[in-house]
């Protein structure tokens, strides 16, 4: 028999980091300004094609959902991601790196998550951002 001071099995929910965070608006929040950074850095902007930034807003959001535990749209949308393939045709060197976590800094800065939970964001961020690096230089 359990203890006085057992919980049921089951009886706890687990949350999501996505809902940790505050769920889609944060994550609005992040990708907004970080491609407000974006539309005026010299390195990242001409690897987006689009005149406008928003689809590229739209997929990182999705993406960045979905990965920490939100709705899956974005593999209903796009299927795997796939991160490396679709990354390969730019030159991602570490300048681009760099440009790139600079701006996710800035961009993580204004959310004012818990410490535990930023960590975690920003461990995985620049996990990513060195696993695009296609180019040397």
């Amino acid at each position: 028999m359990g203890g006085v001071n057992e919980i049921p099995q089951g009886t706890l929910e687990q949350q999501t980091f996505f809902e940790a965070v505050g769920g889609e608006p944060t994550f609005r929040r992040l990708v907004r300004r970080f491609y407000e950074g974006v539309a005026e850095d010299p390195i990242l902007r001409p690897m987006y094609p689009e005149e406008d930034l928003g689809p590229a807003e739209d997929r990182l959001r999705l993406f960045l959902m979905q990965y920490w535990g939100g709705p899956r749209t974005y593999s209903e949308n796009r299927g795997h991601p796939r991160l490396r393939m679709r990354h390969a045709p730019f030159r991602v060197d570490q300048a681009a790196h760099d440009a790139w976590l600079l701006h996710m800094r800035a961009a993580i800065d204004e959310l004012g998550l818990e410490p535990d939970l930023e960590r975690q964001l920003w461990d995985y961020l620049v996990y990513a951002a060195a696993s695009m690096v296609n180019t040397a230089g």
